[in-house]
């Protein structure tokens, strides 16, 4: 799981006993935000793509998102890892549901310059069964950060990825983009006590490091969100934390080190309803229920 350094100390005192998250250093330097652009626009396939409304949380990465019908009053979501929630990682079979959050994140405009703070009121989902998301209401509206920011929401797609999409995970922590392409899906990922279904794999130029977790992988052809980033195999160990494996439908386990991973996204617009509030009972809802 992709956290940078400073936050492992914090998530092991919270989290007790539970699984450290990944400590994995820089290997050089993070992009800043001008040379990313600079990359940007030597590729005109990445026009499209910055770090506009992405967010910095203190340990990981996020996006302010909407869905398909979502309205401009709603008030705004804000996506990240469910190992990112302030509180400690959810356990197994936990699925957190309306936990009260006052936490903060830095928004970014499309340099990758912070223009604001959006606070948090609740945690309308956070969960590490079957995916790794937590989802934030904040205390204003789509509209509200539009009129004082001029930055939109990233649209949720709610269908699913396709293999060899060309996408980028833009960080909020790191300021940095990562370009690569679906590599392809996996049945289980599994690292320590956690396993999540259906998972992206990407290519390897996605080097993810920590602090990246939460992360939305955004198609570049769309700039809608497809997955969001949450973990990689580090040392080449097999299925422990920081180190998770492929268990195909037959059992077999494959470890790929230096492969980094995300968590599919498609199924969450279904379990909101008007008002983006969450509806686990919602038609077409599959998301893991308390």
């Amino acid at each position: 799981m992709r956290k940078p350094l400073v936050a492992a100390f914090f998530a092991l005192a919270i989290a007790g006993a539970g699984a450290a998250p990944a400590v994995a250093a820089p290997t050089g330097a993070p992009a800043d935000a001008a040379g990313a652009q600079r990359a940007q626009a030597a590729s005109p396939t990445l026009q499209a793509v910055n770090f506009a409304g992405t967010v910095s949380l203190s340990n990981c990465s996020g996006s302010v998102i909407r869905f398909p019908a979502s309205v401009d009053t709603d008030p705004a979501l804000v996506l990240t890892n469910g190992h990112c929630l302030e509180t400690g990682f959810p356990s197994p079979g936990q699925v957190i549901t309306g936990q009260s959050s006052t936490r903060s994140f830095g928004l970014l405009n499309s340099a990758g310059t912070r223009v604001g703070t959006l606070r948090a009121n609740q945690v309308v989902y956070s969960t590490m069964t079957d995916t790794d998301v937590t989802i934030y209401r904040t205390t204003t509206t789509y509209a509200s950060i539009r009129s004082t920011y001029g930055i939109n929401a990233l649209t949720v797609q709610d269908t699913h990825p396709v293999a060899g999409t060309a996408i980028t995970v833009a960080s909020g922590y790191w300021k940095r983009l990562y370009n690569c392409n679906i590599d392809g899906f996996v049945y289980r990922l599994k690292e320590g006590d956690w396993t999540w279904k259906d998972s992206v794999r990407y290519t390897s130029a996605c080097n993810t490091i920590g602090g990246t977790s939460g992360s939305p992988v955004i198609d570049q052809s769309t700039g809608k969100v497809v997955a969001v980033n949450n973990t990689g195999n580090e040392d080449g160990e097999r299925c422990t934390v920081n180190n998770p494996c492929e268990v195909d439908q037959n059992g077999t386990v494959t470890v790929r080190q230096g492969i980094n991973y995300a968590e599919e996204t498609y199924q969450i617009p279904a379990c909101f309803t008007t008002g983006n509030r969450l509806n686990l009972s919602a038609s077409g809802c599959t998301l893991p229920k308390p």
